[in-house]
């Protein structure tokens, strides 16, 4: 008899709002979810912002440039390495054992800038435009690569990638970060559609552009072994293409040998006054963080390096969830291109850029923050206030990364 009177009960139409029985209404203290800017929106909003700052820096507190033959309000992202790049552009490379030379610096951006230049472009234009460019397009392939990983949360990645405080090294800043991002990403991107053969290409500009060629290797081959293994396929030759990615790297390592004499000249020159950063257990222990941070340190140095360190460390953090999360080839490679420099610098001093080329990262991050929408909003707003002050600074002349 119960059940019967239930399934009479549910079989009665449900009650429809009338005078005497209205709709519920949304409360007075409950708004309606904010409406976000769409992704092309929030990039060229985050870049524009980015380049004023830095323009605003470099006329509020106008120090010594690079750049002295710009306009001042032009000079923000011409600081500290610009020269040494649109330098190479202009007269090429040079080396001197013992001293400061442009051989530390990997040829893909400069032969870049010097096709510009040879182009009638002024080197400083030709530099901004190739960076604020490669930016772009780099952030672009990103969210590509990352739709075909996670489509659910690509767009916050993509966002949490666009206002990395060290990611205003995209925006304009004469560096090769944009490059690299370009290169890699494309890489991995090609590799994830099916295109062994275009991604051994591509990761092999990326292997000519920064000293982590061995993680971007490493990175595309365990990656296109571990996509057949995925599938139950047998592993092909032609998935072990990537291995040829090297290709960058020894035509970077012949040429400082037929021109210097010096294959490894890239680190030989780290050792050089001025940089004092050679390998060996001193970088490798961090013995001149410790000894520049303790007992006592301007705080400006303390909140630089601070915060190149903790960026470091909350950036290894994240590989061991990248590695569950995005599989061992990403979480490989984040581990390579993130840890080889860690390991290699002796005070974490420009590591946290160089955090951007672990872009799997941001994802990663995405993954972890898409149940918590008002954590993730929380993220984005406190990161891309961090970036606006690093934009300021970079502007100002400051020794950002």
């Amino acid at each position: 008899m119960t059940q019967r009177r239930l399934a009479v009960v549910a079989s009665l139409p449900a009650p429809q709002p009338s005078d005497d029985n209205p709709p519920p209404r949304p409360s007075a203290n409950s708004a309606p979810p904010p409406r976000e800017l769409s992704l092309p929106q929030f990039g060229a909003l985050t870049a524009i912002t980015s380049l004023l700052l830095m323009g605003l820096g470099a006329m509020v507190m106008p120090g010594p440039a690079v750049a002295s033959d710009l306009p001042t309000s032009l000079r923000g992202v011409a600081h500290w390495d610009a020269g040494w790049y649109t330098e190479i552009a202009v007269h090429g490379y040079w080396y001197h054992p013992g001293e400061q030379s442009p051989v530390a610096f990997w040829p893909l951006f400069p032969l870049t800038l010097m096709a510009l230049v040879k182009l009638g472009v002024n080197r400083w234009v030709a530099g901004a435009l190739a960076s604020l460019t490669f930016g772009a397009f780099g952030a672009w392939v990103f969210s590509r690569w990352a739709k075909v990983l996670a489509p659910r949360v690509s767009n916050d990645a993509t966002r949490l990638l666009l206002v990395f405080p060290f990611a205003v090294y995209l925006y304009g800043i004469i560096y090769s970060d944009g490059l690299f991002l370009t290169c890699v990403a494309s890489a991995f991107l090609l590799l994830e559609l099916d295109h062994p053969v275009l991604a051994t290409l591509v990761g092999a500009l990326a292997t000519a552009c920064r000293p982590v060629a061995l993680a971007v290797v490493v990175g595309l081959l365990v990656r296109s072994i571990e996509r057949r293994r995925t599938q139950v396929l047998p592993v092909r030759a032609v998935d072990l293409l990537p291995v040829f990615s090297l290709v960058g790297l020894a035509c970077w390592m012949v040429f400082l040998d037929v021109r210097f004499g010096d294959p490894l000249a890239w680190i030989h020159v780290q050792g050089a006054p001025g940089w004092d950063q050679p390998p060996g257990w001193s970088s490798w222990l961090k013995l001149s963080f410790f000894q520049t941070m303790f007992p006592r340190v301007a705080p400006l140095v303390a909140l630089r390096l601070g915060g190149h360190a903790l960026t470091t460390l909350g950036a290894l953090a994240l590989v061991v969830p990248t590695f569950r999360r995005l599989g061992v080839g990403y979480g490989v490679y984040c581990l390579m291109v993130v840890g080889i420099p860690a390991i290699s610098s002796k005070d974490f001093q420009s590591l946290g850029r160089y955090v951007i080329a672990g872009f799997p990262l941001f994802l990663t991050l995405a993954l972890m923050l898409a149940e918590t929408p008002y954590l993730r909003r929380r993220v984005i707003a406190a990161s891309a206030l961090v970036m606006a002050g690093c934009a300021f600074a970079f502007g100002a002349g400051g020794y950002v990364a």
